[in-house]
């Protein structure tokens, strides 16, 4: 029986890493597209990847870039995927704000390159595509598949387009295109940069006197977070749906990133005010101050619901930030203990 083949942008990152091992743990052929770079970027999939050549692998990758429309043609023709899942993305928020052009040309102007390759290909994979809880803004909560959209960064505006755009190619060419507005996920894996995954961070490697001090933003921010496992599985029960169409992926909850340090510096016996400072140059020039998801969509049309809490995320995070610091507090000791000489390069 001919395996299903899905094609994963993005699939370095959180999202990606976790959605490449649920499909090939359900039996697909997975092909992922990365970005060149001088360093190695593939470090969640390490363990997942094998030599392209071999025509037993499971899981293989390609070079391309969302700015660059034709290496996604070429990808999509070498590869004729069943599935696409586009992931990539500029998705951080306050970065957003520094470089707008790049991240609407990858966000909003790189998904509109993928589907019209798909389209002159002519492909007919079923598309999903990751939008976000962030295109909401400060729109009435809780938020919904009806909700308004009120974006205040360029992240959420690039979005926003990405997400009218799978839409007009949902009607106009009649692809099974999807839309996935996903409220805050987060894990074990995610980058160093996003504000739940540097406190956990931070707090353990204050934990083991690695550093000393933390500094955020705004503490009163409300975020809708849930566990970026889960949410992987979600994307992939929208495109086994019997018709396209879009759904809020959420918990329901609220918590303020204050709560969220409290949370993690308070399982590690840590008094957050001894260690944590504000630096203005974190806070967004336009911030969203509360987000709340209303899931009851998905919830009844194929039953997806969160089972990990956010006291549960917050402590799987740390425990594992803390097994990542304990190394760190390891080889820092054992260089102090056996110092080394500065080896010689010798003169030609």
């Amino acid at each position: 029986m001919k395996l299903k083949r899905a094609l994963v942008t993005g699939i370095t990152g959180q999202d990606g890493s976790y959605l490449a091992r649920l499909l090939l743990k359900k039996g697909y052929e997975v092909h992922g597209i990365i970005r060149r770079s001088s360093s190695f970027n593939t470090a969640r999939i390490e363990d997942l990847y094998r030599d392209p050549h071999d025509p037993g692998a499971a899981l293989r990758l390609y070079f391309g870039d969302m700015t660059d429309a034709g290496s996604l043609s070429r990808v999509l023709r070498e590869t004729k995927p069943d599935e696409v899942y586009n992931l990539a993305a500029q998705s951080h928020v306050r970065v957003s704000f520094d470089i707008p052009e790049f991240t609407r040309n990858t966000n909003g102007a790189g998904t509109r390159s993928l589907l019209q390759a798909i389209v002159e290909n002519g492909l007919k994979p079923k598309f999903y595509q990751a939008s976000s809880s962030e295109q909401f803004g400060n729109s009435p909560v809780p938020q919904n598949e009806q909700t308004p959209f009120n974006p205040q960064s360029p992240y959420a505006e690039s979005k926003v387009e990405a997400f009218e755009t799978t839409q007009q190619y949902r009607k106009k060419y009649s692809l099974f295109a999807c839309n996935g507005i996903l409220f805050n996920h987060e894990s074990e894996q995610r980058g160093e940069t996003f504000v739940t995954r540097k406190i956990t961070r931070a707090a353990t490697r204050i934990k083991l006197k690695l550093q000393d001090t933390l500094y955020l933003g705004n503490l009163e921010a409300k975020r809708d977070w849930g566990y970026a496992p889960e949410y992987v599985e979600a994307m992939w029960q929208i495109l086994q749906q019997d018709r396209p169409d879009d759904y809020v992926i959420a918990t329901g909850e609220t918590h303020s990133v204050r709560e969220f340090m409290e949370e993690a510096f308070g399982l590690l016996d840590l008094d957050w005010k001894k260690h944590v400072k504000i630096d203005p140059k974190y806070f967004r020039p336009a911030e969203v101050d509360l987000l709340i998801g209303d899931s009851s969509k998905a919830r009844k049309q194929f039953d997806w619901k969160p089972k990990v809490t956010f006291r549960k995320l917050v402590r799987l995070m740390v425990k594992a930030d803390l097994e990542l610091a304990e190394r760190d507090f390891h080889a820092k000791n054992f260089r102090k203990q056996n110092p080394r000489q500065p080896a010689e390069v010798k003169s030609r």
